[in-house]
């Protein structure tokens, strides 16, 4: 069984920063590629940033230049480090995986953005 355990959301102000943590556990053989979504209230999920195992990477036009998504050394981990947050980067954020040709996800941990 695959999991995805995410951590570091949080309360910060605008114009802060947040690290977002992601680790997949279990019997992994292959992961492709590991992505960041978030949903705020009212709104549908949303792609945030996608980094393949190749290390490619592609963002939302809203969070070029403020958000980096990057893989950990052991490649079963992926960070989401957020720069000048905004208060309309609140949401849930959550953590995707294609693992083992199959599609995971986290449980959602809650970004708040405000003053």
């Amino acid at each position: 069984q695959v999991q995805l355990v995410e951590s570091g959301g949080g309360l910060v102000q605008p114009g802060g920063s947040l690290r977002l943590s992601c680790t997949a556990s279990g019997s992994i053989f292959s992961i492709y590629a590991m992505a960041w979504y978030r949903q705020a209230p009212g709104k549908q999920r949303g792609l945030v940033a996608r980094i393949t195992s190749g290390g490619n990477t592609n963002y939302v036009d809203s969070v070029k230049g403020r958000f980096t998504i990057s893989r950990g050394n052991a490649t079963n981990t992926v960070y989401l480090q957020m720069d000048s947050l905004k208060p309309e980067d609140t949401a849930v954020y959550y953590c995707n995986a294609g693992i083992n040709a199959r599609n995971y996800w986290g449980q959602g941990t809650q970004v708040a953005v405000s003053s």
